[in-house]
């Protein structure tokens, strides 16, 4: 049974970080209060509970029973409130596991929030032995072929590899009953539009589709439309979405080239115990990675371009706490829960607003508190502007007590 004291401590904070939350939902739809009240298998509960939930957050208590009694749903919850063991509970409850064929296959953005969904949905199904299988770019194709012609209930997995599997037969997806799109508002992005309805023509046309992300843009609504049937909405008002568990605040820089300095004397500032510090692209990184290396820092640093098992070395040593700071672009802003990250630097700012609260929504996990830093050079007010303005708050310019805030 894969079942830790971090995950007991994370489903007891996931219980009190987001009730005053307020929710735009369809109309009759209520809240069940209970896990046991929403008639969910006896051993998938116990899954459940093992993993550390003795009830569920405000997200899990309005879309679980409409996702597990088969209405497409569109669910809009902040980060960090149980979105990933929402999915697999519900796979687990939905899934057939006498049957030898995939059943449900989650579709999300990245490699490492599809294996983290693979290993959640094992640990809660672990009780009625549900197979779940990430399907990735990175690993093996042989290995990938191997496994789905064994016994594999759920696929999570990144559209490109999936769709390749289909392709060459190894997937079937005859009886594939739910499809759920995992940060759909980057799934749907015109970077994995095209991928996503490769996809879905393959699957049979009686499909109930689910659809979970931090932001919903607009412009998701019409996508959605052609794939989805009345669906249930259950979306956060946007003023309700920045973590309430997280301080925001802006460090001014006047120019590019005092960030470094002004990174050292946060560090020389601030007790932390894991940090993790977002720039816009993977040049930066690796530029950004190396310069702190050269001040006697131990940083690691992920992005795109690494190959996976590099990738998921780091995502290990990070979790581990052997090493205690990651230099990473947006690839890692997207549904990764690491425990103990008290800290977020954005040293360039998102390009646009819907991203901050992904970046942000690494610290302050599970009801924690936690800090967000953005370096603002004297040409970034207007994007600072346009963040306040899309969340309807305030950040303002990092007092000289921060360090009493965490």
């Amino acid at each position: 049974m894969v079942a830790t004291v971090d995950n007991h401590r994370r489903g007891q904070q996931t219980q009190k970080e987001d009730d005053n939350l307020l929710f735009e939902t369809t109309p009759g739809l209520e809240a069940v209060m209970s896990f046991e009240q929403m008639g969910i298998n006896h051993d998938v509960l116990r899954g459940i509970h093992s993993y550390g939930f003795e009830k569920p957050s405000s997200i899990q208590q309005r879309a679980i029973v409409p996702i597990i009694s088969g209405r497409d749903v569109i669910a809009q919850a902040q980060s960090g409130t149980g979105k990933t063991s929402m999915i697999a509970l519900c796979v687990c409850q939905v899934v057939d596991t006498s049957s030898r064929e995939v059943q449900a296959l989650i579709l999300s953005p990245t490699r490492e929030l599809a294996s983290q969904t693979e290993k959640v949905t094992l640990a809660i199904g672990d009780y009625i032995n549900v197979q779940a299988y990430a399907c990735i770019g990175g690993k093996s194709i042989g290995q990938d072929i191997k496994k789905l012609k064994n016994e594999v209930h759920v696929v999570s997995g990144t559209p490109g590899r999936v769709f390749d599997m289909i392709k060459r037969s190894e997937l079937r997806t005859k009886s594939i009953k739910l499809l759920v799109l995992d940060e759909s508002d980057e799934m749907l992005s015109r970077g994995f539009k095209d991928k996503i309805y490769d996809v879905y023509r393959c699957l049979p046309p009686l499909l109930q589709v689910v659809l979970i992300s931090a932001t919903l843009p607009h412009e998701i609504f019409e996508i959605t439309g052609k794939f989805m049937v009345d669906p249930v909405k259950i979306l956060v008002r946007r003023d309700e979405l920045t973590v309430e568990g997280i301080k925001q605040f802006y460090v001014a820089v006047e120019k590019e080239e005092w960030k470094f300095d002004a990174l050292c004397d946060l560090y020389d500032t601030l007790t932390i115990r894991k940090a993790v510090i977002f720039c816009n692209t993977k040049k930066k990184v690796d530029w950004l990675t190396e310069k702190m290396r050269n001040e006697n820092f131990t940083p690691s640093s992920m992005h795109g371009d690494m190959r996976q098992k590099e990738r998921d070395a780091v995502m290990a040593e990070f979790r581990s706490g052997a090493t205690r700071l990651l230099i990473t672009t947006d690839i890692w802003a997207r549904g990764i829960d690491v425990q103990q990250v008290s800290l977020v630097v954005n040293y360039d700012l998102p390009n646009n607003p819907e991203i901050y609260i992904h970046r942000i929504g690494r610290s302050g996990r599970f009801g924690r508190k936690g800090l967000a830093i953005n370096f603002l050079r004297k040409g970034d007010t207007k994007i600072l502007r346009s963040i306040e303005k899309y969340y309807s708050i305030k950040i303002d310019e990092m007092p000289e007590n921060v360090e009493d805030l965490l």
